[in-house]
């Protein structure tokens, strides 16, 4: 797929361009409607590829839970039990996908009780349709979003299966709420952002927790944020890792995405993030 309609999906996909520019634009450039259409249903993420990890895997219980005043979640945890350490998983701008699904799953397989709230569950839920999904995304208010990840945060601390410790991962739309949860949660015990926008800058003192962040080398409008960030960072004392990945997209590490993934980075990063979680959490 040609980097320039790469380009043009990620434009409309995060908001920066409306659906009718959008398809006018990717007509000419693709030579017919014909041709846009399938251009953008090769673009789209399949649901159907996300099974890293199967939904019956005999090593997890998984099943969604209603947290009070909060949103309904997907839940992964080891099928043994114990004492576990908790991972909050924050989706694209997309909801509770498939393959948001299956990122907590991973993330169960290695130990951790995962939980992936449904940020859309004030709007009805994440419909079947991604870019109906996209749309209700850009409605949602970035402080109640926020908060919705504080409760999902609390849920798994107060549970009696719970280490006490508690971290966060996000992706795309999800990174950049986590940056935000990170500022606003004194609480949290580690961040993991993957491609997410920076948060604001004035409030970087107030993050508490250790940070990893993960950005791709092609991604411009993500990574021009990234220098000023890593500034107020280092001002403010905060202990972080971060690794931008050469010659990758954004969401990269989404499998479903044919013209997206890079499995190298997508696993390295993931191996990272499993290890940064395993030192902070237990």
């Amino acid at each position: 797929m040609r980097q320039d309609i790469i380009d043009l999906y990620d434009a409309f996909t995060h908001g920066r361009m409306g659906r009718r520019a959008f398809m006018e634009r990717m007509t000419a450039l693709t030579g017919s409607a014909a041709a846009a259409i399938a251009a953008v249903k090769l673009l789209q993420p399949d649901p159907a590829a996300a099974a890293m990890i199967a939904e019956n895997d005999p090593r997890l219980a998984v099943n969604t839970v209603d947290i009070d005043g909060g949103p309904r979640s997907y839940w992964a945890r080891p099928s043994g039990g114990g004492s576990l350490p908790g991972v909050v998983v924050i989706h694209e701008n997309r909801g509770l996908s498939a393959y948001i699904q299956d990122v907590a799953r991973r993330a169960a397989v290695e130990g951790f009780s995962a939980l992936a709230p449904d940020l859309l569950t004030v709007a009805g839920g994440t419909p079947s349709d991604p870019d109906k999904a996209r749309d209700m995304i850009g409605t949602l208010a970035p402080a109640q979003a926020v908060e919705e990840a504080r409760s999902a945060i609390s849920w798994l601390r107060s549970r009696p299966d719970s280490n006490g410790k508690v971290g966060i991962i996000g992706f795309c739309w999800g990174g950049g709420v986590v940056g935000l949860v990170a500022e606003a949660e004194s609480t949290l015990d580690a961040a993991v952002v993957f491609y997410g926008p920076t948060p604001p800058l004035d409030q970087v003192a107030n993050i508490r927790a250790p940070l990893l962040l993960h950005y791709a080398g092609l991604d411009q409008r993500v990574d021009a944020g990234v220098p000023d960030f890593r500034k107020a960072l280092d001002a403010a004392g905060v202990k972080y890792e971060l690794y931008m990945y050469d010659g990758v997209n954004h969401a990269f590490h989404n499998d479903t995405s044919a013209e997206r993934y890079a499995p190298e980075a997508a696993n390295l990063a993931w191996q990272r993030s499993i290890e940064f979680f395993k030192r902070h959490l237990t």
